[in-house]
Parts: C-alpha cells; structure tokens; sequence
C-alpha cells in the first residue's frame, strides 16, 4: 500500500505529527513524513523526517537559511510561505511520480494551512488529500482551490495533545489510511470509465443543460456539470487541463462577463481557453452572456443603477444586471478570440432568440439590440476552422439543445 504522506511544520508541531503516526501504524498504513517548518526550533520528539525543510525550501527555489534570517533572498514571512508552497508541491509531485503517494494528511494553523493547501492544488483530482486546519470552519476557499481537498477541522489549536486533539487527529489518520488504500482493498469495485464531458450551467440555462447531459447520457457518456460560479468554471478549466474531462459542452460562458463588467463570478481572464488548447471535442455557447452578477440587491455599485440599465433580483442573494450595446460588442470579441485558440474540434451555436431563460422573447432582458451586436462579432471574427452553427431558437428550446447534441456528436467524431 503506497504511505500517506503527512505533512507539518515539525518544528511547532512535532508531537502532533508524532501521534498521527502512531494512530497510522494501528490502522496498519505506512507513512513519510515532510517537514515545511521554518522557524527551526527543536521538536520535544524525535519524528523521522523523510523529506526535511531544508530540501523543501531548496525545491521552492532558496535555501532555508535565507528564509530564516531574513537575507536579500528572502525572510519576509509572506517570501516564506510562498517559497515552502512551490517546494512542497514539487514534493508531492516527486512523491506521486515515484509512486509513494497513497494520501495526503496535512496539518497546521493559518500559515501551515495556506501552505499545504496552496501544495494541494499541483496533485490532480482523484489523489486523496486531508488537511486538519484551524481554517476549516470559515472561508475554505484559499485551502481547497479547485482540488478535491477534504477539510478537518481542528476545533482546538494545533498546539498540544489532549482528549479533544487525540480525537481529532486520529479520526484523521484512520481516514487518510483508508483513502490510501488501493482500490478494492475494501471492497470497492472498478467500473468502466465512460467517455467524459464536462458541461457548464447557470439557473437561466437549467433546462438546456439538463437536456444535453440527458442526450449525451443517452449516447453513453458521463457528464460532469459545473456551476458558471467563477470557483466551478476554475474547476472545469483545471480538470480539463489535468487530461481527466475528455469532452466539453460549454453552454454557459457568463462567468466572462463578470470577467469583463466586473460581477462577482469571474473564473479569471483563461476561462473557456482549456479545452480548445488541449485540442478536446467542444461545442461552444455564449449562454447567459448577456448576465452581469452581484450580490445582494444593496451591493449592486452605483454605475449599474441607472435608468438605462436593468436591474434583476435573483433571489436574496444574488443580484444581476443586463449588459448594454458596447458590453456585447465586446464580449463577442473575447468569446471569438477564445474560440478561435482551439486546435480540435470546435463548434459555436448561437441561439439567436435568447441566450438565457431571462432573454428569451418576453423576458425581462430580451434585447435583440444586444444580442446582434454579440452576434455580429462572433460571426465576423471566427476563424474558417471554427464551425458556426446558427439555431433560430432561444436556448432552452429542445430545437437549440437538439441542435447542440448533433454538433457536438459530429465533433466527436472528428476528434
């Protein structure tokens, strides 16, 4: 069985690191041990250390003396803890290439935390990883990022043995020997890997979205839906790049717009460019593109409440604003540049009557205006080897979803 892996400022936190091996030993797990500890005080135990801080550090790129005293290339602690996350995630990288990886088990406080956290995101999806945190009841977003991160949280500091941290912790290390287990080894069974295809969706394209992934379903492949949210247009981006998403339907770009006006649910400035640089089969939509997010109704900014703009309560939480003239014109020069990186098989089906639930004929945002200023530079900026494919139906109609299952069916099969 491959070890778990557990890594932890030894220097703060050597005792703790210390039961945590015990408790794997009884649940009959090997392990190795990494230390990212910096300060360099002498642990109250003798831990074997089989990847030490030094070797860290000098995998990020600097030696760790230089990070301990503070000298020109480096020794501020924000320098510290960026150095030790680029050495840690080489490796966990050299450890998973060498096969010795079977688990993850971090520990640490706010600065372990960032650093293990941030080390997490160079192991791809599927490779499993426990961080005990003192973070993990608040915003888990900097510690999780897009990776399958499973979160514990401590509840006392990391700081000492007692009867709620022996609890904790070894809950913890029975988990992490269990997930280090080969398949099968507790009685799981493989399955067969169908193609995969990752969609995205917004509330306004729900129905055309379901439509698909029951289409594509049907012809035997496996969906993956992510929600157009900026953190799960990161997420289909990063997994599409790791080589684990075979095929995507990208019927909801509206994290784009946030991109470009400034809503709440930017994915950054590479989203929708993965797929067509890895060369995967993709059908394109500008869906929702016409959505422009922001919190709650009080949040929306001052310069989107004006007269000539349109202002949606989606519910409580949720805000949206609906893009003007000058917005779509631009938007349409960004999903064309985008569009345009593929190097596979790429297809843009634009659904001329609506590009959400909330455009379509009758609509609160129906502005036909807009859409063709969108429209029009798709069509005069697409290069000859991107297909174009104009459907006379707003999105959610079965006529545009039928539409993009047949693209994306002949897509596939130029691949």
């Amino acid at each position: 069985m491959p070890d778990v892996v557990v890594v932890a400022t030894v220097d703060t936190k050597g005792r703790e690191a210390q039961y945590i091996l015990e408790q794997l030993a009884i649940a009959g797990a090997s392990a190795r041990v990494i230390d990212i500890g910096v300060l360099g005080t002498t642990s109250e135990v003798d831990v074997p250390i089989a990847v030490p801080a030094d070797e860290v550090a000098g995998l990020g790129g600097e030696s760790l003396e230089s990070l301990r005293t503070g000298s020109e290339q480096g020794g501020a602690r924000g320098h510290a803890l960026e150095v030790m996350t680029k050495g840690l995630a080489a490796a966990l990288r050299r450890e998973l290439d060498a096969g010795r990886l079977g688990c993850v088990l971090g520990i640490g406080g706010s600065s372990g935390s960032s650093v293990i956290g941030g080390a997490l995101q160079a192991l791809p999806v599927g490779v499993p990883k426990l961080l005990v945190s003192t973070m993990a009841s608040g915003d888990v977003s900097p510690y999780v990022g897009i990776r399958d991160v499973t979160l514990m949280y401590s509840v006392t500091d990391i700081a000492g043995l007692n009867r709620i941290s022996r609890v904790v912790l070894r809950n913890a290390a029975r988990a992490a020997a269990g997930m280090a287990a080969p398949d099968g080894a507790a009685g799981g069974t493989q399955t067969e890997e169908l193609p995969l295809v990752g969609i995205s969706m917004f509330g306004v394209t729900t129905p055309a979205v379901m439509a698909v992934q029951a289409g594509l379903e049907r012809a035997g492949f496996e969906t993956n839906v992510f929600h157009a949210t900026g953190a799960g247009g990161r997420a289909m981006e990063g997994l599409v790049a790791d080589g684990l998403i075979d095929a995507v339907v990208d019927l909801t770009t509206s994290e784009l717009t946030d991109e470009l006006v400034g809503g709440v649910l930017s994915a950054g400035p590479e989203r929708m460019e993965a797929a067509g640089r890895r060369g995967i089969p993709q059908v394109l939509v500008p869906g929702a593109l016409e959505i422009v997010n922001f919190g709650a109704e009080p949040t929306v900014p001052a310069a989107f409440r004006t007269p000539e703009r349109r202002l949606h309560v989606h519910n409580s939480a949720v805000t949206i604003v609906r893009t003007n003239i000058e917005e779509s014109r631009e938007l349409g020069r960004i999903f064309t540049a985008k569009a345009n990186l593929a190097v596979g098989p790429t297809t843009v089906v634009l659904p001329l009557k609506g590009l959400s639930a909330l455009d379509a004929p009758g609509e609160p945002y129906e502005d036909r205006a807009a859409d063709d200023a969108l429209f029009a530079e798709i069509r005069a900026g697409l290069r000859p080897e991107v297909k174009l494919v104009e459907v006379d139906a707003a999105i959610n109609e079965p006529t545009f979803t039928d539409a993009v299952l047949a693209e994306f069916a002949a897509a596939w099969e130029r691949r």
